[in-house]
């Protein structure tokens, strides 16, 4: 008698999942909607298909075997996009480079990943031969074929020796057998990307990353967002940053069309939302700013709203009211890139519809739910490993638990270990879960202040600082104290007009005491700072994340004034801003 347990897996019930298929069927289902509008150039569907078989083919041909690593170096353009699929469909592994590193990091990165080939974008031409100078003095013998990849429409004349992306595109000549092949991977659990961490508080790790975690992650995204069919989406969040959350993926699944920008300005966001109808983009929180500098968006002629989706950071309320109301939703989401990109939304409530804004604003700043792709999320005591209360107040570190969890760090066993420790992948951030279920992260472990036993959320007093109607920028840490152990220390960016630069030096003194007493006027007296430092600009990695290990750094050799006599040393504080200027413009 045949059992359940009889019934075979077979090719018809058992397809390994793997993101690659989405652009196969967006080429079947639809074949006239445009994939790709970069400028002058567009794409069709059936084209980028086309296009990327054929990349496949000339990457085969070049010895490219499962597993090597295929790195690139570009700006959001097509070629990034298109290998995005092509590199994975050769059975290789990309390895999507961070374009604002320079050539120390980036070689560093090279060494560590070893990659066969090394695609670089013609703009970053002189720092290329910066990275190709370094590698020559390496003892690993990196054997390395370098393409160079040229605009689409103005394609450079190059050397007979020189390989270059397009003429890779041309010679490749993919067989139906071949093509078969190429959408078909051998293991799911197969590594798809190797991407490397931003390094905000250690050096970057190389995250590896499955065909199965890419898949699910591409459709968790989808289903977190409520992104539905045909979407025309803005590539204002770099794909090197975790495959662009994965909608390098998502977006073919939903036959979107990608409008490619090589800029992030204000310019061309606004010209590119108004050019081609613009529904969905993602940025992190310090794109807020560069949005600002815009006139709001024509409703009127307009479907609705640009549906945005934030992550990276908290994004402070304040600075998310004001993008709203020029004309975007914005949406939160919380992620990393050894989760593949986003892990919880904030999925909104019918009833928080009702609520005043404000209080709207606060719910919209929570990191939210575990998308449905995830098999658990949880917020653990770091010392018990106990769930804690979900009262919204009891703090503990944000873990997770799935197939779209990363398959480990690259040639590190030890901090792979580490990161999967008790059988979760422990994020390092610390939150709380509110009564409905609901995460909010207070904080990286390495931000606490701890100040006379009080844990102090640096993220809760940089969302007071914006809320001032001067402030454009603010990143806080802790500073030594003499009773209390630590102190916040707040690092602040004035709105233009504000800046402290040529005006009497009691303006200098109004301005720190007027916001140390503004946050006294809206929290707890221990939460305050008791430094305010100005500087021009914060100092930030390749993802805009803030460098508060820099600030730290430099929050150390700052002293705590007396509470009756704040800044009272203008001359101390102007040279602490110079020297704090100064170090930053260095990074």
């Amino acid at each position: 008698k045949r059992t359940m347990d009889n019934l075979a897996l077979c090719d018809a019930n058992n397809f390994p999942l793997t993101p690659i298929t989405f652009l196969k069927r967006a080429a079947e289902c639809y074949p006239y909607r445009t994939s790709i509008i970069y400028g002058q150039t567009r794409f069709t569907w059936p084209q980028t298909y086309d296009r990327c078989c054929r990349l496949t083919a000339s990457l085969l041909s070049l010895n490219i075997r499962k597993n090597d690593v295929v790195s690139v170096l570009a700006p959001n353009i097509p070629a990034m996009y298109e290998m995005h699929f092509a590199v994975p469909m050769a059975g290789a592994v990309l390895n999507p480079l961070n374009t604002r590193l320079d050539a120390k990091s980036i070689t560093t990165i090279l060494r560590h990943a070893q990659p066969k080939i090394f695609c670089i974008d013609r703009s970053f031409e002189t720092l290329s031969q910066e990275i190709l100078h370094l590698l020559s003095f390496d003892d690993s013998k990196l054997n390395m074929l370098v393409i160079f990849i040229d605009e689409t429409d103005f394609p450079k004349t190059i050397s007979s020796s020189e390989l270059n992306y397009e003429s890779l595109i041309r010679r490749g000549e993919p067989t139906s057998s071949m093509v078969a092949h190429m959408f078909r991977v051998q293991n799911e659990h197969d590594p798809i990307s190797l991407n490397y961490t931003s390094g905000t508080t250690a050096d970057p790790k190389g995250v590896v990353i499955s065909h199965r975690g890419a898949y699910l992650s591409s459709l968790g995204a989808i289903m977190g967002w409520e992104m539905g069919t045909c979407p025309v989406y803005l590539w204002t969040l770099p794909m090197f940053h975790c495959n662009g959350w994965t909608f390098t993926w998502s977006v073919a699944a939903r036959g979107g069309t990608n409008v490619c920008i090589r800029h992030v300005t204000t310019s061309e966001i606004f010209k590119n939302i108004q050019m081609h109808g613009v529904t969905h983009m993602c940025c992190v929180p310090t794109v807020f700013n560069i949005l600002l500098q815009g006139k709001p968006l024509d409703l009127l002629n307009r479907s609705g709203p640009v549906e945005m989706l934030t992550g990276g950071s908290s994004p402070p309320s304040a600075l998310v009211k004001k993008v709203q109301r020029l004309g975007f939703h914005v949406i939160h989401a919380y992620g990393l890139t050894e989760a593949t990109g986003p892990a919880l939304f904030c999925e909104w409530q019918d009833e928080w519809n009702r609520l005043p804004e404000n209080q709207q604003l606060k719910l919209k700043a929570r990191q939210g739910v575990g998308m449905l792709t995830l098999a658990e999320t949880d917020v653990k005591n770091t010392q018990t490993q106990e769930s804690v209360p979900r009262d919204g107040k009891t703090m503990g570190e944000i873990v997770i638990k799935g197939s779209s969890v990363m398959k480990g760090y690259l040639k590190d066993p030890k901090a792979t270990l580490e990161a999967f420790k008790y059988g979760w992948l422990n994020t390092g951030d610390i939150g709380v879960i509110h009564p409905d279920g609901h995460i909010e992260i207070k904080d990286r472990s390495k931000d606490i202040i701890i100040s006379g036993g009080e844990n102090i959320s640096s993220v809760e007093v940089e969302n007071v600082l914006y809320k001032h109607h001067k402030v454009k920028e603010a990143a806080v840490v802790a500073m030594p104290h003499p009773v209390w152990g630590e102190t916040p220390c707040a690092f602040v960016v004035l709105e233009k007009g504000e800046t402290n630069q040529g005006v009497r030096e009691d303006s200098l003194v109004t301005s720190e005491r007027d916001l140390i007493e503004y946050c006294r006027e809206n929290m707890p007296r221990y939460m305050c700072p008791r430094k305010v430092v100005f500087l021009d600009e914060l100092p930030k990695n390749g993802n805009g994340k803030f460098l508060k290990p820099v600030l730290r750094n430099i929050a150390n050799g700052l002293v705590v004034s007396d509470e009756n006599t704040i800044s009272s040393n203008i001359v101390q504080q102007h040279k602490e801003k110079r020297r704090v200027n100064s170090l930053t413009s260095r990074l």
